[in-house]
């Protein structure tokens, strides 16, 4: 799984250097399913529960699923693009929100409280919590921020399979759900909205909105459970480590 979610890193790391103001995210899927025919893995989206694309490519209020087409990135778009890939039968899994040219100060707030909301998520996957525990990190530090955390969508474990047990809300209580083991591999993803947290799906079946259609913004890392806490395998280990990650905005300069 480390190999797997190294390969993934590298995706990603090409593809934010590819992205531009004008391209369409139909272009992008077709980078990412050449990047992935390079790093040798198979897509795990594509023909999954019958979805038609290599990626998943939401823009400003899509929050997750949206199927790349031929919209035009524009100024200021939040773009979010979510990664699925296999390697060697293991598969891997993380999404990034990124700004395409200048956005304005609540954009960079809603994608960085989505990060950190998956960092303070991280912290409490350690060997002996239980799942609420990572729950309730992400959703009061969310709150706080005057946030809110998609509740129909949740993480997942991840192994042979893509979406395993156990399910990974982003809303709950300390305390609660079943305890964490050394062993187990979460993918934990913060969907955060601007506004309510309640979304519709579009016509095309996949298409995840906000229902007042306001922005959001989608962060996922797929984490292991070690002896030594917790390991995030695609993406940095600390929060600190990440805070430029977006496309033309240095953020928190």
């Amino acid at each position: 799984m480390r190999e797997a979610a190294r390969r993934l890193r590298n995706i990603f790391r090409e593809l934010k250097t590819y992205i531009r103001v004008g391209m369409t995210t139909l272009d992008i899927d077709q980078r990412a399913e050449h990047l992935m025919a390079t790093q040798k893995v198979k897509p795990a989206f594509k023909g999954y529960r019958g979805y038609p694309a290599c990626i998943c490519t939401s823009v400003n209020e899509e929050v997750v699923h949206g199927i790349p087409s031929k919209k035009r990135l524009k100024e200021g778009d939040l773009l979010s693009v979510d990664i699925g890939l296999i390697h060697e039968g293991y598969v891997s899994d993380a999404a990034r929100t990124w700004v395409i040219g200048r956005v304005g100060d609540e954009s960079i707030d809603l994608i960085e409280t989505a990060r950190q909301a998956l960092y303070l998520g991280m912290a409490q996957m350690k060997a002996g919590n239980r799942l609420g525990d990572v729950s309730y990190a992400i959703q009061n530090y969310v709150e706080a921020q005057g946030f809110s955390v998609i509740r129909d969508y949740v993480g997942h474990g991840i192994g042979r399979d893509m979406h395993e047990d156990p399910q990974v809300p982003n809303f709950g209580k300390p305390g609660r759900g079943p305890k964490l083991e050394v062993g187990m591999v979460l993918a934990l993803e913060p969907m955060v909205a601007a506004g309510s947290w309640e979304v519709d799906i579009l016509n095309d079946a996949w298409t995840v909105v906000t229902r007042d259609r306001q922005l959001a913004a989608h962060y996922e890392d797929t984490i292991a459970i070690t002896e030594n806490g917790p390991e995030n395998l695609t993406g940095p280990q600390r929060y600190e480590d990440a805070l430029v990650d977006s496309l033309g905005v240095t953020l928190h300069a």
